[in-house]
């Protein structure tokens, strides 16, 4: 029974010990891995601080963020970049008010978050594949699938 408290002791470190130093390297990850089916994003959670939503589809570690632009608006994108995502560590990471890409640098302004397609920036996830309403905004498991290509090599350290 004592070996069994201490697994469990040990596992809940370790978990707590990720938990912190992805937040000291200005990640926000939220809760549990969506696998195998939608993600589903509740609005009053997102604020000017990116949030990143683990997701396993398929066996692929994916993650989405999202975030609130200057002008209030809620913008998505995969966190994977356009260009790097073949590195395996073109994943931004939040630094003050900008997203930073882990592989080449550059930097990112929340503004531009779903805005641009093709360049070094986050891969958005335009209008037409996320159904939005006033609590939610819901990625289809299907569309998750259809990009997953992206996060093939995708290793966040």
């Amino acid at each position: 029974m004592k070996k069994k408290i201490a697994i469990i002791a040990a596992a809940f470190l370790l978990a707590f010990g990720a938990m912190l130093s992805a937040q000291s390297a200005g990640l926000n990850l939220r809760k549990p891995v969506i696998a195998d089916r939608d993600l589903v994003i509740q609005v009053a959670e997102i604020t000017e601080n990116a949030l990143f939503f683990p997701v396993d589809i398929d066996g692929v570690r994916m993650e989405v963020l999202a975030v609130k632009a200057p002008d209030g608006s809620i913008r998505t994108a995969f966190n994977t970049c356009q260009i790097c995502y073949t590195s395996g560590r073109g994943y931004f990471v939040q630094t003050g008010t900008l997203l930073v890409c882990q592989n080449c640098g550059n930097r990112y302004r929340m503004s531009q978050v779903e805005r641009q397609a093709g360049g070094c920036n986050p891969v958005p996830i335009f209008p037409a594949n996320k159904t939005v309403t006033t609590d939610t905004i819901t990625i289809s498991r299907e569309y998750l699938r259809q990009t997953r290509a992206v996060f093939a090599r995708w290793r966040r350290s």
